[in-house]
Order: C-alpha cells, then sequence, then structure tokens
C-alpha cells in the first residue's frame, strides 16, 4: 500500500519496540492487518488477510 491509501489508519507500536520506536507498528483496515516499518513509514506497508495474521501470531506465542 502508498502513502495515500493509508490516511486515517489508526496504527499501534509493537510493545516490544525500544525508547526510540525502532521496530514495527500495525494498523486494521477491514479485513486486513497492515504492518510498517517506524523507521520507514512513507515506505508502505505489508498487508496480510487478518485470519492468517492472527494465525501467525497463535504461532509465535
Amino acid at each position: 500500500m502508498n502513502m495515500g491509501e493509508l490516511d486515517g489508519i489508526a496504527w499501534r507500536t509493537s510493545s516490544y519496540s525500544t525508547n526510540g520506536g525502532d521496530c514495527v507498528e500495525i494498523g486494521h483496515r477491514a479485513d486486513q492487518v497492515l504492518v510498517r516499518d517506524t523507521k520507514d513509514r512513507p515506505g508502505g506497508a505489508l498487508t496480510v488477510p487478518r485470519v492468517p495474521w492472527h494465525a501467525l501470531l497463535d504461532q509465535v506465542r
């Protein structure tokens, strides 16, 4: 996704982020989870369908 498509998305930084915020943050849009690098916000975001995203989180926990 490009920057224009990311307008209005509420982003949440990872709780594992350092004080400088050098980590990832996620946003939600319809049935998608958006993931972007806090060091390169203008670089866009990775879009992952919600169900596979939650399956991934279940596996890494």
